[in-house]
């Protein structure tokens, strides 16, 4: 079993900031990349930031310059500054994570529960 929990979202105006956080336990044998996804009513869910275990890091291009993912792999966490936030930043957000649980398994995509930010105008 694997366990991803995020913290961190809450209600914040336009321009401010925010810092999300996400933990991920239980069998983990080797965790590949991890991220944040976003879903906002009426919309699909898409990806904002991942990080992959070397560090490299890519973005959705709407966030670029604003947002900043990083990752503790001693810790297995992953934490997302979010500046200069917009009202269409806000979504509930989910951290993903693309694990390993056991050698010779293959790795598969686990997800938090979601984190809800609401930036108002």
């Amino acid at each position: 079993q694997v366990h991803l929990v995020e913290s961190g979202g809450g209600l914040v105006q336009a321009g401010g900031s925010l810092r999300l956080s996400c933990e991920a336990s239980g069998s983990i044998f080797r965790i590949n990349s991890m991220g944040w996804y976003r879903q906002a009513p009426e919309k699909q869910r898409e990806l904002v930031a991942a990080i992959r275990s070397g560090g490299s890091t890519n973005y959705a291009d709407s966030v670029k310059g604003r947002f900043t993912i990083s990752r503790d792999n001693a810790k297995n966490t992953v934490n997302l500054q979010m500046n200069s936030l917009k009202p269409e930043d806000t979504a509930v957000y989910y951290c993903n994570g693309n694990i390993i649980t056991e050698v010779y398994v293959r790795a598969m995509d686990y997800w938090g529960k979601g984190t809800l930010v609401t930036v108002s105008s």
